[in-house]
């Protein structure tokens, strides 16, 4: 059986690994457009502030390791370009040097991620000194600028801004965030989203919001950013926007995608086309709360969904069974995470619904150190059963957090929150569990 995988990474290479373990007698194939495989691109902010040293730290394995210890033939600088599914062939070029190839396959595996989304067309503004953030090469390149950089303008307010905020500010850079709405971290309601602006503040950062970004200035190199409002200077700008599915290669293909780009699949990771599978950041997300297809492009989850691409491609039926929508991210002292759904999507989602927040220890009062923990709970008004929650503090949002999403992913209630037998010691809880304190006072 011949395996073709397209995308060197996290669900790319967890596939590659599941078929090895399963298929003996495999030919895997895995062809990626850069040279790095298999690392991990959330470490990759740290490496501006020096907490990792270099971006090559946060690679897994190479693709000659893959080779060497398992025999997968793991090709660097192949950038594919077409898919022909009635053949089984896919058709790409070699980026070093423009010679096509093609590659025939019996199962293939898309796993192509996704691309930071541009906030302006490159071709309006060819200047030096405006980047995106997402490869270990996009992190090179604005560690190699940074010596000669005092200000950093980041467009944009999400997870990646959020946290290169931080790391540009602790290597000792000036940093404006510009924002198109009333807030950073969309996914949080906007009073959890205030802390956050709180705290940036605090810790220097300026933050400008309701500004639609209208242009760059400078001849060669950018010196300043243009909005609807004002010019700002800067010496570089981050565009950190969002990302989008990496898959305008499938046009014509026959492969079914939802309204972003993102391959639809079943829980089998199987696309619409036979003996075609997709996983990772190109592919649509079952959501369990939500109860429909979904697009929330996680590093966990991509690892999931690779490996049981996988497992199904080598003839081991396994199932995805889902997300809840589980994220956490750090920014500066405070810890923000979110699981499930808040208040505002409950709304458009048209449930009935009770909410409580509620503030709380991140645990025994009485113990020295103690921080304060906000959370907000939302469960079904008729069932109680759980639907979201958002916390945000300074210490033990992690454990609050993933006790939360496995409730949610085990569809249970708020009186079964109650029922929970957590951890307790004063250094490390109260008696009860800040979530379970807000459980227990809906009884």
């Amino acid at each position: 059986m011949k395996y073709v995988i397209v995308g060197g990474d996290a669900a790319g290479m967890s596939a590659a690994m599941e078929i090895y373990r399963h298929d003996k007698e495999a030919k895997i194939t895995t062809l990626d457009k850069g040279q790095h495989y298999s690392y991990g691109q959330c470490g990759l902010p740290y490496v501006l502030d020096g907490r990792v040293p270099n971006a090559e730290d946060v690679v897994h394995k190479t693709a000659a390791q893959f080779n060497e210890k398992y025999g997968i033939d793991a090709r660097t600088g192949h950038c594919v370009t077409k898919v022909d599914c009635i053949e089984r062939v896919v058709y790409g070029y070699k980026t070093d040097t423009n010679e096509p190839f093609e590659e025939s396959y019996d199962r293939l595996l898309i796993a192509t991620g996704a691309e930071p989304r541009k906030a302006l067309d490159d071709a309006d503004y060819p200047l030096k000194g405006i980047y995106y953030f997402k490869t270990i090469p996009h992190t090179n390149d604005v560690k190699a600028k940074m010596a000669d950089v005092e200000h950093v303008t980041i467009i944009g307010g999400g997870y990646i801004a959020l946290e290169l905020a931080e790391t540009f500010t602790n290597a000792g850079k000036k940093v404006r965030m510009i924002l198109r709405g009333k807030q950073v971290a969309s996914f949080l309601e906007y009073s959890f989203a205030e802390k956050i602006h709180t705290e940036l503040k605090e810790k220097g950062v300026e933050v400008i919001f309701n500004e639609k970004l209208l242009g760059y200035e400078g001849e060669d190199h950018v010196t300043a950013v243009r909005t609807e409002h004002a010019s700002y200077p800067t010496d570089i700008v981050v565009e950190a926007v969002g990302v989008e599915p990496n898959t305008a290669f499938l046009e014509d293909s026959g492969i079914y995608t939802l309204k972003n780009g993102a391959v639809l699949v079943n829980p089998h990771l199987e696309t619409s086309m036979q003996y075609v599978y997709a996983a990772g950041d190109c592919a649509s997300h079952y959501h369990n709360v939500k109860s429909k297809n979904d697009y929330i492009p996680l590093g966990t989850t991509a690892n999931k969904q690779g490996r049981l691409a996988g497992l199904n491609m080598a003839g081991i039926p396994d199932e995805f069974r889902g997300i809840v929508g589980t994220s956490i991210l750090k920014c500066f002292d405070l810890q923000i995470g979110k699981t499930g759904l808040n208040e505002l999507e409950v709304q458009k989602a048209g449930y009935q619904y009770e909410t409580y927040t509620h503030e709380a220890g991140n645990h025994a009062d009485y113990y020295p150190g103690v921080e304060s923990l906000t959370l907000k709970i939302i469960w079904r008004k008729r069932t109680q059963e759980l639907l979201g929650m958002q916390i945000i503090g300074k210490e033990g949002v992690d454990k609050r957090l993933d006790v939360f999403a496995t409730a949610l992913q085990q569809r249970m209630t708020l009186h079964d929150l109650l029922d929970l037998d957590l951890s307790y010691a004063p250094p490390f809880n109260s008696v009860w569990d800040p979530i379970q304190q807000l459980a227990k006072r809906q009884f």
